[in-house]
């Protein structure tokens, strides 16, 4: 599609509503059913583990297997998502993945299974999820009209939600059910998802020209042109920073529910309490975008944890640290949804997987040393002191971001609204970096 042809459709009206774009909702499910079955069986890996292989040591280096590929294939996923067609990387994935809980299936219906095996099997996995959701992510712009990507995009985010809502009990009991059962689910997902790609009519990139760089060069040209976003490169660290603090305070509540007599079980209901308030954070987005730009969204979710946080140092009841993380898990699906926006509007096609890709490498190395932190932190001091210092660091990060003057002379109104002209703002940025 040339550069008039894409400006003209963006300046059409959509052809009614997005539940009937038939393309979207073929993406959306498959999609979701793909990340289901992640989530069921990243459950079930331990398990397998600790039941099967009667190895606590297993389950950790299973785990550890499965966060490999955040650090190893993040960037090389994100070249690889705007180097060659998203469909068919998004086709290889589904293949692949399929091929791998087969093999899985296969060997506990058999009766042998080996640590090596399992490991393998769970660095592919979780590779293949990373690929396919940095395609699915740059695919959504190009199916869906760009008045319905807001919506697009906050359903979506609804969809990870509740996909880890559920994906933790149903990987379990269907453990529970027969061991092979998890990893069977997660390959019929595969499967359905397979069969929506090949069902679906339109493209997910734009017509682009063929690249012959190396890879460091085409991460090194997302890097550029990344710090060349102030309000965007300031998110990625500020959430980055977040991130950090919520890992921390994620052990610490454990080990509050552990100190006050609670059981496993307690953890699973303040996380589904959490799990709905981020459901219903995603689906309240596209309200949010119709009414505040980009840096008031950013500055009031930082404002709400800041506020929100110290209550987690003040109560040990379950039901009541629930309702707290739900707020939460409310305001961060909602930011997550708003910034998911602003950076798929701003950023031009050919840049979406490797922007996405180390923006996200940013966030999860915070994770990593969050949990550090965190392991750390507890075993010097309370639970409350160290809930404490999480609060203290979400202020600090609060006012940080009020006052950054890459957040403050951020101009634009809300997302949704068009400019003058009858474009958008990313259809402005997109021409420049085209015609750059």
């Amino acid at each position: 599609m040339t550069l008039s042809e894409d400006t003209a459709a963006q300046q059409d009206p959509p052809i009614g509503p997005l539940r009937r774009n038939r393309d979207f909702l073929l993406l959306w499910s498959g999609a979701g059913l793909s990340m289901l079955g992640y989530r069921m069986s990243t459950v079930a890996y331990p398990l397998l583990a600790i039941w099967y292989l009667d190895s606590t040591v297993g389950a950790g280096l299973i785990g550890f297997a499965s966060l490999l590929p955040m650090l190893l294939v993040q960037l090389p996923a994100g070249v690889l998502v705007d180097r060659y067609d998203r469909r068919r990387v998004m086709i290889v994935c589904d293949i692949v993945g399929f091929a791998a809980m087969a093999s899985l299936v296969a060997s506990l219906l058999a009766g042998h299974l080996w640590l090596a095996h399992l490991m393998a099997v769970a660095f592919v996995e979780s590779s293949v999820a990373l690929v396919y959701r940095l395609a699915e992510r740059a695919a959504v712009r190009n199916v869906v009209h760009p008045q319905h990507l807001p919506a697009a995009l906050s359903q979506n985010e609804a969809r990870a939600q509740a996909a880890g809502l559920i994906g933790q009990p149903a990987g379990s009991s269907l453990f529970v059910l027969a061991r092979w059962t998890p990893f069977l689910s997660t390959a019929a997902g595969h499967v359905l998802s397979l069969v929506g790609l090949l069902l679906i009519k339109k493209e997910f990139q734009a017509e682009r020209r063929v690249r012959t760089s190396r890879m460091r060069a085409e991460l090194l040209e997302a890097v550029t042109w990344l710090r060349g976003q102030p309000l965007l490169r300031a998110a990625v660290f500020l959430v980055a920073g977040s991130n950090l603090l919520f890992q921390v305070s994620g052990l610490a509540i454990i080990l509050v529910v552990k100190e006050n007599g609670g059981s496993p079980a307690a953890i699973g209901v303040i996380g589904a309490v959490s799990g709905c308030g981020g459901v219903l954070g995603s689906l309240f987005a596209s309200r949010l975008l119709r009414q505040l730009a980009p840096r008031t969204i950013l500055v009031g979710a930082f404002s709400a944890w800041a506020a929100v946080t110290p209550c987690l140092a003040l109560t040990t009841d379950w039901y009541v640290i629930g309702g707290l993380m739900a707020l939460v898990s409310f305001v961060g699906a909602s930011m997550n949804v708003s910034a998911g926006v602003y950076q798929v509007q701003l950023t031009p096609d050919a840049l979406q997987g490797r922007v996405t890709s180390v923006a996200m490498l940013v966030s999860s190395g915070s994770n990593s040393v969050g949990s550090i932190a965190g392991g750390l932190l507890l075993s010097a001091v309370s639970t409350t002191w160290t809930i404490t210092a999480v609060a203290a660091g979400m202020f600090l990060l609060a006012v940080s971001t009020a006052l950054s003057p890459a957040v403050r002379n951020a101009g634009g109104g809300p997302l949704l609204p068009k400019v003058q002209g009858g474009e958008t703002p990313a259809q402005r940025t997109g021409e420049i970096s085209r015609e750059g």
